[in-house]
């Protein structure tokens, strides 16, 4: 009679308790190496790129392509950030000014920076619909004071930018970072 008891017992429990279901994810998981997208030292900012080629080469020079590519608008948006910071701090609303940081922000998104290294790089064969190509995964990695160098030679380029600039406690730390490193 125990036994009967503790058998509907230990059945009551088991079918009674929620099982949690697998959610099955819609699509299928794309391939990225496990280094894909870290941003792991502060003196360099890395950048990430993809080409598929039938030729190795041409896999490996579309792949940094596109990371350079990513580098630009990675720039572009980290200037952006900067100069904002400095206008608001500044207090600058002069459209002339306005119009000067855009151009420095243009200049500096566009610049080839140097110092740029290839941090690390994968290359595989792959079977795609129209037969076999080579995929490359590139991270490019930039120096942050490279580009930090880039927009303060090019706010002293503007001249009326710089002249706002210059008093700016922003700027000036700027300033300060470039000459220590």
């Amino acid at each position: 009679m125990v036994i009967l008891v503790l058998s509907l017992a230990i059945l009551m429990f088991g079918c009674s308790k929620n099982k949690e279901q697998a959610v099955k994810a819609d699509g299928e998981l794309v391939y990225r190496p496990a280094w894909w997208g870290e941003q792991t030292e502060e003196t360099y900012v890395s950048t990430y790129g993809q080409g598929t080629n039938l030729n190795e080469n041409a896999s490996m020079n579309v792949a940094r392509s596109n990371a350079l590519s990513e580098a630009a608008q990675y720039v572009r948006i980290n200037v952006e950030s900067m100069l904002k910071n400095y206008l608001e701090e500044a207090g600058i609303s002069d459209p002339q000014v306005l119009g000067l940081s855009s151009n420095v922000l243009r200049a500096v998104s566009e610049a080839q920076f140097s110092g740029v290294i290839t941090g690390k790089i994968e290359t595989r064969k792959v079977n795609e619909a129209d037969g076999q190509r080579y995929k490359t995964w590139v991270q490019l990695r930039i120096p942050t004071d490279q580009i930090n160098r880039k927009l303060a030679a090019e706010i002293r380029n503007e001249e009326a930018l710089y002249n706002e600039f210059k008093a700016s406690q922003a700027f000036q730390e700027l300033d300060k970072y470039l000459e220590n490193n």
